[in-house]
């Protein structure tokens, strides 16, 4: 995959073993991420990334785990959408 430097990063944190998945909302300066799936053999992880693409209307090909394979701080890099547009679908996704 062709890394553009306009591909943002964006900040996850991850909540493993929840009632259900979704975003959660905002944390800090990037987003809570619920997701069902224990953190054990990557299931998580692929599940925050199906959220993700779920949330943010792109496809899963274009997210990319980037940090924090096993912690729960995590950053992934969005392939394809500015950091303005990546911005706008984060809003819409949560509500505001």
């Amino acid at each position: 995959m062709n890394v553009a430097a306009s591909d943002p990063i964006l900040k996850v944190r991850v909540k493993p073993n929840a009632k259900t998945s979704g975003l959660v909302g905002r944390h800090g300066d990037g987003i809570k991420v619920a997701v069902r799936a224990a953190p054990e053999r990557g299931r998580a992880n692929a599940e925050v990334l199906d959220v993700l693409a779920h949330a943010l209307q792109v496809p899963p090909s274009s997210l990319e785990l980037v940090a924090g394979p096993s912690s729960p701080d995590k950053r992934v890099r969005v392939h394809g959408l500015e950091a303005t547009e990546l911005a706008r679908r984060i809003s819409i996704a949560l509500g505001e």
